[in-house]
């Protein structure tokens, strides 16, 4: 694949502008007749009897495809070949792709160039990077043909005459041949050899007819989030001299902006509720009091601040990622840097067709914020050490209690109305005066009840209660708090600072510890009340059976029996009055607790102010790229795997392993980056995925939640949906697992390994080995007996995890096999797969290049002495405009250098 340039005609694939690419009106053109969703035309490309300028000379070889489209006649730049070097009959293994949202028709003019160059210099750019330009080249010839005589000649073939540019001599010939799958090429092993080791092998072409492997019946639904599709093609052979053949495709996301959006204004929401919470505590005392309004004036600050951010992100309305040029931008903070698909579609003369998906993606980082004081890994460590050794301003509480406080506090907000609903169900139900709908409605009233009491079973409720009263005008202990009061059992110490400002506060009144207790359990005793109620009413009206409300099935003996009633009289005015105390006690409860955790949640706010924000802000930055990659992730494999049962099965029973290679180093500032990059992905564990079918054509995923817990709806048409296990259809929460493995490669890590420090790299390599061997172990006891025997029999994910961890613990340097061990543990446990450098450009180019080669090589054959071949065809540089580097529309996703330049830079890779 190549870089497109934004703004520019570029050197590889390439959409014609928009005034080409619409209707050509008046003019009648043909259209290619292709299957949907398949590309509207490949070829490929030979030379024969080649004319070297200079006797004895050998030529290396490439040809440049050039396309005149046949309104405005313009030529457009379309991509080009390899360079084959010393030989006059160049076969090239890069064919030309026509994807099919590109506009061409059989009038449709392709113009061949044929070059030899006869220099390849190198250069390098800004970073330091060195790559190979092909600047001295030679014009040997050209041709060019329609598209409609190439479809129409005799066997899709064309034998064509390359002229000189005055069009008189004939310096050769080139043939151009349209791709057949399923059938084999006769005739080419006639004139057509490739040179191994000295020895010619014929090449044949069998490759077996294309199969539904990606879905092609789903793709409306996945162009709904990818766009601007990069298409390669390459014909390589095979161990027993056959041709394969290899669609590699890279595709932008407008999830890259979608997501960020979705996740700021969610923030906004939350703040927002949180700010008025605070605003509401009520009447505190002078010194608390002082603090909220500072606390307030920060807080809405940050949410004025994410207003203005998602105000500029709504009008971004070019590109659908953010190239690494843009990474610094203040305005594009939230927005993941060079967010792309990359795909390889293998069609094998011995295998099945096969997909390989990995989404490239820079580290999630905040580039803005910058990394002089490290990354979120180090700040947040230093932030709470230093936060719970402040005693006198403010109450500590851990950051699992105060995680706790949202928890609860969410909880509350969604199941209160909830509880008033079914209340309300259940009165409808008694005025139609049916019991079995009397009955349904009870249960559902008794769950959520439940659920809503159970809310309120923590310590924390409790502590915070008292830690309000202690801040009221005139609230004071007379005692000091039992254990069981206090915020965190186990630490006793960080109660003090409660207890030194209580000589300081007038004292009015004691509080009674008890009266919680009351009020919380009156919800309860509320609740059996109108179990007991609604089991009378109906036993009284004939029916045999109580409503067993209860999930113990107990309730008082004589409760009913008190409760006086009469059959006659109607349900519905026997029920409401103790309705109606069921939602007084519930308001009574809701407005203590809401109070007591919002003061737990002023404690996290009140220390250190602004830096806590700024925390806060940064975290959300980098979670809010790490999440958009995740979700494109989530949505490619659901679609490419959804009529696989094995895969849905082990969805919603286990999970899905989510695999992020890291190649950052452990040097200057990219120690920040990976910093971030850990927390990032570890705060993917608060993300569940519920699928819902789609009401409309808009596909695009919903965010609901809060910081401490996402839920992503994935909507999928109606059709799609069907298809889905019935426990994924009712909303089961699907859980990820994400796993990040880093190995620095360049050569600020050789510095670092020399002259640094590596215990970074070692520690989170150790931490997410124990979490992927925890999956592993889940997988193994969740999943069916039969699959797991099926599953074993193809793959020794013991024998690997094994392998990991010799490799983690042995800390050798720039030990690769580390990540090639974890992609290939993640790609049969049918995870997902993430390669991230510090902008997705150069190091990500060379191990995705690397990782579909060695897949050709282990899975499909690829002949041996073809690998680096096919390496090089992969990591073609196809432009001189170095500067393009940071401002390309498609940024060198792909292919910069030829291996021997990846390997003198980075000398233990390979």
């Amino acid at each position: 694949m190549e870089i497109k340039e934004e703004g520019a005609s570029e050197e590889g694939q390439h959409f014609l502008p928009t005034a080409q690419a619409s209707d050509p009106g008046d003019c009648q053109f043909t259209s290619i007749q292709k299957t949907p969703n398949e590309p509207q035309l490949e070829f490929i490309l030979a030379c024969k009897d080649l004319v070297a300028p200079v006797r004895d000379r050998k030529l290396n070889t490439l040809v440049q495809i050039s396309v005149i489209h046949p309104v405005e006649q313009s030529l457009t730049r379309y991509s080009s070949t390899e360079i084959v070097e010393g030989t006059r009959d160049p076969l090239f293994l890069t064919g030309v792709t026509f994807p099919s949202e590109y506009p061409i028709y059989e009038e449709t003019k392709i113009k061949l160039t044929v070059y030899d160059v006869k220099d390849k210099s190198h250069d390098t750019v800004s970073n330091g990077t060195s790559f190979f330009l092909w600047e001295k080249r030679s014009f040997l010839g050209y041709a060019s043909f329609k598209v409609g005589e190439l479809l129409k000649s005799k066997e899709q073939l064309l034998a064509l005459s390359l002229r000189t540019s005055d069009g008189g001599k004939v310096v050769g010939t080139i043939e151009v041949g349209v791709v057949k799958m399923g059938e084999i090429e006769d005739g080419e092993a006639d004139h057509i050899t490739t040179d191994v080791q000295g020895q010619k092998c014929a090449l044949v072409c069998e490759c077996t007819a294309p199969e539904s492997v990606s879905g092609k019946d789903n793709l409306p639904f996945l162009n709904s989030v990818l766009k601007n599709p990069v298409c390669k093609l390459y014909r390589f052979p095979t161990s027993d001299n056959k041709w394969m053949r290899i669609r590699e495709q890279m595709s932008e996301s407008i999830l890259s902006f979608h997501i960020p959006k979705e996740l700021i204004s969610l923030h906004i929401k939350e703040d927002l509720c949180r700010n008025q919470e605070i605003k509401e505590l009520g009447e505190l005392s002078p010194h608390w009091d002082n603090l909220r309004k500072n606390v307030l004036t920060h807080c809405d600050q940050m949410v004025n601040m994410y207003q203005d951010i998602l105000t500029e992100l709504s009008k971004e309305t070019g590109s659908s990622f953010k190239s690494s040029s843009s990474k610094g931008e203040k305005t594009l903070e939230f927005v993941p840097v060079n967010l792309h698909l990359q795909r390889m579609q293998v069609h094998s003369p011995h295998l099945k067709d096969a997909l390989y998906d990995v989404i490239t993606v820079g580290a999630p980082a905040a580039h803005f914020q910058g990394f002089k004081n490290g990354g979120l890994r180090k700040l947040l460590h230093r932030f709470e050490t230093e936060r719970r050794n402040t005693g006198y301003q403010f109450i500590y509480y851990s950051p699992e209690n105060t995680a706790k406080a949202k928890e609860v506090l969410s909880n509350i907000n969604q199941l209160q109305p909830l509880v008033a609903t079914h209340a309300d169900l259940l009165l409808n139900s008694a005025s139609q005066h049916s019991p079995d709908s009397l009955k349904n409605s009870l249960k559902m009233l008794s769950e959520k009840t439940e659920l809503f009491v159970h809310a309120f079973k923590d310590q924390l409720v409790r502590s915070a209660l008292l830690a309000l009263y202690t801040a009221r005008p005139g609230g004071v202990l007379k005692k000091p708090p039992s254990p069981k009061s206090s915020a965190e059992e186990s630490s006793p110490q960080e109660q003090p600072p409660l207890m030194r400002r209580q000589d300081s506060i007038p004292h009015h009144s004691d509080y009674d510890e008890e009266e919680w207790d009351r009020v919380w359990a009156n919800v309860g005793k509320s609740l059996n009340c109108i179990i007991a109620m609604v089991d009378k009413l109906i036993e009284r009206d004939g029916g045999s059976e109580g409503s067993g409300g209860n999930n113990d099935g107990e309730k008082e003996p004589s409760l009913a029996d008190s409760i006086p009633s009469h059959p006659r009289e109607d349900w519905y005015e026997q029920l409401y009055p103790l309705i109606l105390t069921l939602k007084d006690c519930m308001g009574e409860v809701v407005n203590r607790a809401k109070q007591s955790l919002t003061f737990v949640l002023l404690q996290e706010l009140a220390y250190s102010l602004p830096q806590c924000l700024m925390l806060t802000l940064r975290r959300d930055i980098v979670f809010s790229q790490a999440l958009a990659g995740l979700v494109c992730g989530f949505i490619i494999k659901l679609q490419t795997s959804l009529y696989d049962p094995g895969f849905l099965q082990q969805l919603h029973t286990v999970g899905l392993i989510v695999q992020y290679e890291g190649l950052l180093s452990t040097y200057s500032d990219e120690i920040g980056m990976l910093e971030d990059m850990a927390v990032g992905i570890s705060d993917l564990k608060k993300v569940a995925f519920k699928i819902i079918e789609a009401k409309s054509n808009d596909v695009l995923p919903v965010i609901t939640g809060r910081r401490e817990h996402y839920v992503v709806e994935v909507k999928l048409p109606a059709r799609m949906f069907e298809s889905l296990p019935l426990q994924i259809k009712e909303g089961q929460l699907l859980h990820v697992y994400p796993v990040l493995f880093n190995v620095g490669i360049n050569e600020q890590q050789t510095l670092a390994e020399r002259f640094g420090d590596v215990s970074l790299q070692e520690s989170i390599n150790q931490e997410n080995f124990e979490l992927l061997q925890e999956y592993y172990k889940i997988f193994m006891e969740k999943m069916p007996p039969d699959y797991i025997s099926h599953f074993q029999e193809q793959n020794d994910l013991k024998a690997l995890l094994e392998n990991l961890h010799q490799n983690i613990q042995s800390k050798k340097r720039k030990n690769v096999e580390i990540m090639w061990l974890a992609a290939t543990i993640c790609r049969k446990l049918n995870g997902i797969r993430f390669t991230c450098c510090k902008s997705a450009k150069d190091r990500t180019s060379m191990s995705v290049t690397l990782e579909q080669c060695s897949i050709l090589r282990d899975e499909h054959q690829l002949h041996k002495d073809f690998f680096i071949r096919a390496l090089d065809c992969m990591r073609r540089y196809l432009t001189s405009q170095t500067s393009a580097l940071c401002s390309m529309s498609t940024v060198t996703k792909m292919h910069l250098y030829p291996l021997n330049l990846f390997l003198k830079g980075y000398q233990d890779v390979v």
